[in-house]
């Protein structure tokens, strides 16, 4: 049987849904968990967690709007992903992480060289999480200089699989939009969506570093020739039971708060994220 997906979103979930989606990761059935908004006892995420940490079959992860809730819980996610390899793209958008927890997720994400979409948009995250994210990206942990977005833009350009990063209400400015704009325009990065919204950054800088990462995608597509386009959007076709297109989007309204993704496998997996 070929792995399929389970999303729920803002719901209750009951210890029969709880048994089944552990049933789902034990047996290597889950390809995509959405969990956005759910709330369950912490018992059952603990189950969940134990589950995912031998599951296999699992590529994308999605726990945004506060289910990872507390400490304890952040600390039993990160002995999940200790142990998981397969998740490709993890999303938690809206938990109360702070710096401390992303100090104890952040090992453990360090073991998931191939992260394609990696989500932390307003988790409380301050400079010293953006830091610990800089440490995580680059392949042989190369920094450049003390200043927080000038490690981070160094960290963007050395990565090789990162191509989505959400850094939303992260504190930043447009000092630091400019470092990140200048690394986009003269470094070759996989990056094809940064978002930048509630940061203190004008929405013309915003705009400028969404147009060049459009332009980089387009230049690969020339360069790809025919048929590797064709094969690329084959890759971002949508399964039936999704709405709207999967391909890489970077909002013409940089204020805008609606990111679509695809997980970049070949047989696409679409997250929809809508604050």
């Amino acid at each position: 049987m070929l792995p399929s997906s389970i999303q729920i979103s803002g719901e209750p979930l009951s210890g029969a849904e709880v048994r089944d989606i552990c049933r789902g990761l034990r047996d290597n059935a889950v390809r995509l968990l959405s969990l956005r908004g759910c709330r369950l006892c912490d018992r059952d995420f603990g189950r969940i967690c134990r589950a995912l940490a031998g599951a296999t079959s699992l590529a994308q992860l999605n726990l945004n709007l506060g289910v990872v809730s507390s400490p304890s819980r952040i600390k039993q996610l990160a002995e999940a992903l200790r142990t998981n390899r397969s998740i490709q793209s993890l999303f938690l958008h809206g938990s109360p992480l702070t710096d401390a927890g992303l100090a104890l997720l952040n090992p453990a994400l360090a073991l998931h060289p191939a992260l394609v979409a990696l989500d932390l948009g307003d988790c409380m995250l301050g400079d010293e999480a953006i830091n610990l994210i800089c440490g995580l990206l680059p392949p042989d942990g190369a920094k450049s200089g003390d200043h927080v977005a000038g490690m981070l833009a160094v960290a963007v350009a050395s990565s090789r699989t990162l191509e989505v990063l959400d850094l939303e209400s992260t504190g930043l400015t447009n000092q630091s939009a400019q470092t990140l704009l200048d690394m986009v325009e003269n470094y070759p990065t996989a990056l094809r969506s940064l978002v930048l919204a509630e940061n203190s950054i004008s929405p013309e800088l915003q705009q400028q570093i969404c147009d060049l990462l459009s332009e980089g995608e387009e230049e690969e597509e020339v360069a790809g020739g025919p048929a590797n386009t064709q094969e690329r959007e084959r890759g971002r076709e949508p399964a039936a039971h999704h709405r709207g297109s999967s391909s890489w989007m970077c909002p013409s309204d940089p204020s805008s708060q609606m990111v679509l993704m695809t997980s970049g496998l070949g047989d696409s997996l679409l997250a929809e994220t809508e604050m």
